[in-house]
């Protein structure tokens, strides 16, 4: 593997425990896509660093299980400016 790329998986990991972003919020802070992002922290980084891709891991789960929340509100807004 290319060390920019290892370099990379390493940074938006380290970002994503941090900050507790979304993949699509350290997609756009790196300007890749959310398929890179998610590979860099899914496939690549548990051949980088074990216990980093561990905690990334466990960030990523959190956001998942938060998602139709966050989507519901992101609705709900939508309309009341709408009306």
């Amino acid at each position: 593997m290319k060390n920019y790329i290892e370099e990379r998986a390493t940074m938006i990991a380290l970002y994503i425990i941090e900050t507790g972003c979304t993949v699509r919020q350290a997609a756009k802070k790196f300007g890749v896509s959310k398929s890179t992002v998610h590979k860099d922290c899914t496939e690549r980084l548990p051949d980088i660093n074990k216990g980093l891709s561990e905690s990334v891991r466990h960030v990523l789960d959190i956001n998942k299980s938060e998602r139709h929340i966050r989507g519901g509100m992101a609705t709900r807004e939508k309309y009341l400016q709408l009306h």
